[in-house]
């Protein structure tokens, strides 16, 4: 009983969500509005950063059993470039595209739900809850949509650089990978996905929960500038690429088309480990860290304005 209670607690559903809470309350957010501002956020976004994601990929399946292909980040765009043009740069973007949209409408909606159910008498929500909130959003979004787009992005990125591509576009490769392998062939990789995610998203709504208390100090309806907005999620990217980027590059390991090499996770990372040593777990750190500081950056300020626009005509209460 007593353990009930303390779980009650920490979730207790809130009265309202209205678009203006009263004076002295944050603002909540309907989880609707969340779900379409999230959509909209992550399609822009990928968009834009898209070649560095690439880039980040090309060198974690680059491995060291064979010659690497690669001699840097500068080397992998320039090989890129004169090989297949700029356009080159964007090869696998459908793939990603298709699951940035819901992938950030089910993190955000999923989120909003979360906190609103978890904010205090005043509308805030503490740095603890900040974390179980994120890691509650990154392990749905794993399941539901990152882990089987990611596995097709990586096998189709991974088939693209390849002397003969056997994918002729995404619908064709998905296609492809479900009669060879089936539904299980697009999600290779699930453990490491949702540890990856969960971590991620836990990792960055503490971040951003603490800085936005930080800096609202005892008002809690303080407005944030979108530039801070745009900084606070530079930090909290940061701080996840810097906490979690070994289990991204098992997770690339796991999709890529070679994934039957390892038995399992634990088997991936243990292997790379006797194989290739430690700093095969931060491989392409630095091209993730300027991607993801600018994505969720983006993603934030993206959804922040846009949920602004949404409360001026989707009243909810």
């Amino acid at each position: 009983m007593e353990g009930n209670s303390k779980f009650t607690s920490l979730f207790h559903r809130p009265r309202c969500l209205a678009a203006a809470a009263p004076g002295g309350k944050a603002k909540l957010t309907h989880p609707g509005k969340a779900i379409l501002a999230g959509g909209i956020a992550g399609g822009i976004e990928i968009c834009i950063t898209f070649p560095t994601e690439y880039v980040k990929t090309q060198l974690q399946l680059d491995e060291k059993a064979n010659p690497p292909k690669y001699r840097g980040i500068g080397d992998c765009v320039k090989q890129t470039v004169q090989g297949h043009g700029v356009r080159g740069l964007y090869r696998g973007l459908s793939s990603l595209l298709y699951g940035s949209i819901p992938k950030s409408a089910v993190r955000f909606g999923v989120f909003e739900y979360l906190s609103n159910h978890a904010r205090d008498e005043a509308g805030k929500l503490n740095s603890t809850r900040g974390l179980l909130c994120g890691l509650g959003a990154g392990v749905m979004e794993a399941v539901f949509i990152v882990c089987p787009m990611e596995t097709v992005k990586v096998k189709f990125i991974h088939d693209q650089s390849s002397a003969n591509p056997k994918y002729r576009g995404f619908y064709h490769g998905v296609r492809e990978i479900i009669r060879t392998q089936g539904i299980r062939g697009t999600y290779q990789g699930l453990t490491a996905t949702v540890l990856k995610q969960g971590s991620n998203q836990a990792i960055r709504f503490y971040v951003m929960t603490s800085l936005r208390n930080w800096y609202k100090g005892d008002n809690p309806s303080k407005a944030i500038n979108p530039v801070v907005t745009g900084t606070f999620g530079a930090i909290a990217g940061a701080a996840s690429v810097f906490g979690n980027t070994p289990l991204d590059v098992i997770k690339t390991r796991m999709q890529g088309l070679e994934a039957h090499k390892y038995k399992s996770t634990l088997d991936c990372a243990v292997k790379i480990m006797r194989h290739e040593g430690v700093r095969a777990f931060y491989k392409g750190t630095v091209p993730r860290l300027g991607r993801v500081c600018l994505d969720v950056a983006i993603v934030f300020i993206i959804y922040e304005e846009v949920v602004k626009v949404l409360n001026t005509v989707w009243k909810t209460e």
